[in-house]
């Protein structure tokens, strides 16, 4: 399929084909150059089309060679490629859909899971409604606020501040919610990446198989048969994934394990999360993991393994007998808040967003915190940079270089 977007299609188009009704798909002869090529073709005229302009689609037989001279004579008659994501760029520019949508359709394009699907198609359409509710509380405020400014002395205009804050309270709250779903959709957004690490015959491996749903890492009972990081992209009850299974660590003389074992640090590092596993049946783990896994502190979960051979305190598994329970709520807890995949969806999810509404609950807390009889230009510039926060947010100010940022990311069809 060829798309064609842009001003007087009609006019442009005319030496290769007479367009036919809108929205009708029509059988078109077109002749250029020699050839003859039978499509199918549909027109949308602007503005009710996808960009907002004339759009015309073009499909033709999938041959590399008729389709680059189709492109070829297109480009005679002033048609120029585009860069990528221009289609959608234009639509953004004329109105035909917000920013917050068009980011969701780029996640939707990029998708690898299903949680991922949900999570975009969730963010697409209509503002959230906080958002709107913040638009509806915050209006009226900056009007007063603006009038003290500017009439306040004159016309003994002042600002309550107590009732301002009644006010952003609830709308406060409200962020802190948002923020706690934004992050969880951020992680699920981007796939959790999780590095299994423990010593050898730990269970890793086997854990490794039953995430990706499938025999991916070998599993033996001789120690150090891992001696490679093994990767694997899967969705595991909703939680989008990509598994890291590492060698074994333990002082060792083989030099191949030794190069697996090397190769376990860097991965540790980009980790969103270590599972440290240790097996039930171990009095605890040992101390050179323990002092390997030191720097990563903050970010290591330590799971017990082979839980179905004895117990043992904390986060107990059995990857065997299909008993993983306690690591599906361990990795909720730690990298979603305690959420469930659905409760994110309609969820702000990218570091763009996610920044902004941070920013954003950090500007209300900041008028929340005011002191009463402060002037009255204070509070009136915090209404206003909540209120550029929110038009940042939705795309109504934006910033030339942020959509080059976002629009590089669509491929050209987009």
């Amino acid at each position: 399929m060829v798309r064609v977007s842009g001003s007087r299609l009609a006019t442009v188009l005319a030496p290769l084909l007479v367009l036919p009704e809108p929205r009708v798909a029509s059988l078109r002869r077109l002749h250029w150059d020699g050839f003859s090529e039978r499509a199918l073709v549909l027109f949308f005229p602007g503005p009710s089309s996808y960009t907002g302009e004339d759009v015309v689609e073009l499909q033709v037989h999938g041959n590399p060679l008729l389709v680059r001279r189709l492109l070829g004579h297109l480009g005679a008659l002033g048609v120029r490629m585009a860069q990528p994501g221009e289609f959608t760029r234009r639509a953004l520019l004329n109105g035909k859909q917000g920013l917050l949508e068009t980011e969701a359709l780029r996640d939707l394009v990029a998708a690898e899971t299903d949680t991922q699907i949900r999570l975009a198609q969730a963010r697409a359409g209509a503002q959230p409604p906080w958002i709107l509710e913040a638009r509806r509380l915050l209006t009226p405020w900056m009007a007063r606020a603006e009038a003290a400014v500017d009439y306040g002395e004159e016309e003994g205009i002042t600002l309550n501040l107590e009732d301002l804050a009644t006010d952003l309270a609830p709308l406060r709250a409200g962020f802190h919610v948002e923020q706690v779903r934004a992050r969880a959709a951020r992680h699920l957004r981007d796939g959790l990446r999780l590095a299994l690490v423990g010593r050898p015959n730990a269970g890793k491996s086997t854990l490794f198989n039953a995430l990706a749903g499938e025999d991916r890492a070998i599993v033996t009972e001789i120690p150090g048969t891992t001696r490679d990081v093994l990767e694997v992209r899967c969705e595991w009850r909703g939680l989008p994934l990509r598994l890291f299974d590492t060698a074994g660590l333990r002082d060792t003389e083989d030099p191949l394990e030794r190069l697996g074992v090397a190769r376990v640090r860097p991965v540790v590092e980009a980790a969103d999360l270590i599972l440290h596993l240790v097996p039930a049946m171990d009095d605890g783990p040992e101390a050179l993991l323990t002092q390997a896994l030191a720097p990563f502190e903050g970010k290591v979960l330590e799971i017990r393994t082979f839980g179905d051979l004895a117990g043992a305190a904390g986060p107990v598994i059995s990857a065997p007998a299909g008993d993983l329970d306690a690591l599906e709520a361990a990795l909720r807890e730690r990298l979603l808040g305690g959420l469930a995949p659905d409760a994110c969806l309609g969820a702000l999810a990218t570091d763009r967003q996610v920044e902004l509404l941070d920013e954003l609950a950090r500007q209300v807390d900041l008028l929340l915190g005011l002191n009463a009889g402060c002037p009255p230009e204070l509070p009136a510039s915090l209404l206003q940079g909540a209120w550029g926060l929110l038009a940042r947010l939705t795309g109504e100010d934006r910033a030339e270089s942020a959509l080059d940022a976002l629009f590089s990311g669509f491929c050209l069809g987009k």
